[in-house]
């Protein structure tokens, strides 16, 4: 019966994902809130879907789930000939988006699960079930980086400039992703790694904490240094990839 429940969690992932963009969206067309805070809540809840991952005995499916998703969200500009695609762009897009004519953000969003998804569905055909790493890395991307956006702007008074970022971050907002990093990756460590292990490779709640640790100032100083536009890639798939690597050689 393990099909039944993969087919169970399949649907109720795309139902949960269509009603967390649908939702924001029909309250920002009722002007209840506005462009900025839609995409905010679609940014921050619908990533939650790779949660089923662990529980699914055909493991390919967050892969297809996500490599759906990021074609959908490619395919909405304002130029699109499908009307829940063009409403979509028009929600929630920002002014930068106009000269790459899609959802540039969200797509590199969609692109870092359907990739983190790919590799450890790969390294799990091998027998190492390690999921608990990309979803770390993918909760930082949708909650740490939200929380961090939204404290920096409204608390942070010391700005840190650089260049090449094309944008400001703050001291508070670093702060803010550095905690929320490192309880959202003990969570993730600690839930699938080492409570319910399910088939996925065990930890020691050593490595969890040092994990854990590691993982959010790998985050931190990965946002810190990369341009705003690419930082929905570079966070979630650097900070995935070098605690791996790091995982392999203790």
């Amino acid at each position: 019966m393990s099909w039944l429940l993969d087919i169970f969690l399949v649907v109720g992932a795309y139902i949960y994902v269509i009603l967390v963009i649908l939702i924001p969206k029909y309250l920002k067309e009722k002007e209840k809130i506005s462009g900025f805070t839609a995409r905010k809540i679609i940014h921050l809840l619908a990533g939650l879907s790779i949660f089923i991952t662990p529980f699914l005995e055909f493991y390919w499916y967050a892969v297809i789930i996500s490599g759906s998703l990021m074609i959908l969200v490619f395919f909405s500009s304002k130029e699109s000939k499908i009307k829940p695609l063009k409403e979509l762009y028009e929600a929630i897009s920002e002014e930068a988006e106009e000269k790459v004519g899609y959802l540039q953000g969200p797509f590199n969003y969609c692109l870092s699960v359907f990739l983190l998804m790919l590799v450890f569905s790969i390294i799990a055909t091998f027998g190492l079930k390690l999921f608990y790493f990309p979803i770390a890395g993918i909760l930082i991307m949708i909650v740490s980086d939200t929380l961090a956006s939204v404290i920096g702007k409204r608390y942070g008074r010391i700005k840190i400039k650089l260049k090449w970022t094309n944008t400001e971050r703050t001291i508070i907002g670093s702060l803010t992703l550095f905690a929320s990093a490192f309880a959202l990756s003990y969570l993730s460590y600690w839930l699938f790694g080492f409570v319910l292990i399910m088939d996925q490779v065990t930890i020691t709640i050593e490595e969890v904490l040092i994990f854990s640790l590691l993982t959010s100032v790998i985050a931190t100083i990965t946002e810190l240094l990369s341009p705003s536009t690419y930082d929905d890639l570079t966070v979630p798939i650097l900070t995935t990839i070098v605690i791996f690597i790091f995982s392999i050689f203790i």
